[in-house]
């Protein structure tokens, strides 16, 4: 694959998990101050990792107040699960967020996976199939209630799709994303984003106007070319509390400007 045209960006996912509300609004300053482009949480009720009952925010309420904290980076989760908000609900959430940042909102958007969420909190947790069903439902409902709110949101609102499933998931990415995530090296990379181009070919719609991001975990020196040439132009590195380390997102933050510096 070609370099793609969209520019390099560097994201920092803060997990919500294993730290305090100060340590939280701490870090997204830290994050902006390193010149991350965007920051993202995530959108679960519990900590996915280290102490299972260990303390954890919930994800919307933390990017309104994100929203108010900034100036200039984008927040986004990563990604929202479907089935936690009714769609239209999920849209005005959205729209207002998208307001309070003066446009730097990002939704990111998932089918949902992590069953504990779903059993303490009430909801059906279903199929893996029926959860990407009811996404695929919801997306247009969430762009038929943009286009009826008033105020509208104050810019076309990029919705970023979570997931690398071949068959569902990836169609929903042809059809409704500004912004695919996913997980794993280059050649996996590759391999997605050819099943991308041909569900963009069936849809109607080019996979070219789909920016690809990738969760990173390594430095920069050992991954970073490898998979910009495999068509990632959006890395994201996560961290949790209680430090919200920024060592590594600082390194590709100045991997980014040193290659933007030419």
């Amino acid at each position: 694959m070609a370099t793609p045209s969209f520019p390099v960006r560097i994201g920092v996912q803060l997990q919500p998990q294993h730290g305090s509300y100060d340590q939280l609004r701490d870090a997204v300053r830290r994050s902006e101050d390193a010149g991350v482009d965007i920051v993202f949480n995530w959108d679960h009720f519990f900590p996915l990792f280290g102490d299972a009952d260990g303390q954890h925010f919930e994800c919307w309420s933390l990017l309104a107040a994100w929203a108010e904290q900034t100036e200039r980076v984008e927040l986004g989760a990563l990604v929202t699960c479907n089935s936690y908000r009714n769609p239209e609900l999920l849209a005005d959430m959205a729209r207002t967020v998208d307001h309070i940042s003066a446009g730097r909102l990002i939704l990111g958007i998932g089918a949902g996976w992590f069953q504990r969420d779903y059993d303490e909190y009430g909801y059906e947790f279903g199929t893996a199939g029926s959860r990407i069903a009811d996404l695929g439902q919801a997306l247009p409902r969430i762009k038929e209630r943009w286009a009826r709110m008033n105020p509208a949101p104050t810019r076309d609102i990029p919705i970023l799709i979570g997931g690398s499933g071949p068959r569902k998931t990836l169609r929903l990415v042809a059809e409704h994303a500004d912004v695919w995530h996913s997980f794993g090296n280059a050649d996996a990379l590759r391999q997605k984003s050819a099943l991308l181009e041909e569900h963009g070919q069936a849809v109607g719609r080019p996979a070219s106007q789909v920016e690809r991001s990738i969760g990173v975990s390594a430095p920069p020196a050992e991954a970073a070319e490898e998979l910009l040439a495999a068509g990632a132009t959006l890395f994201t590195i996560g961290t949790d509390g209680p430090e919200f380390d920024l060592d590594l997102v600082k390194q590709w933050v100045a991997w980014r400007d040193a290659r933007a510096a030419g």
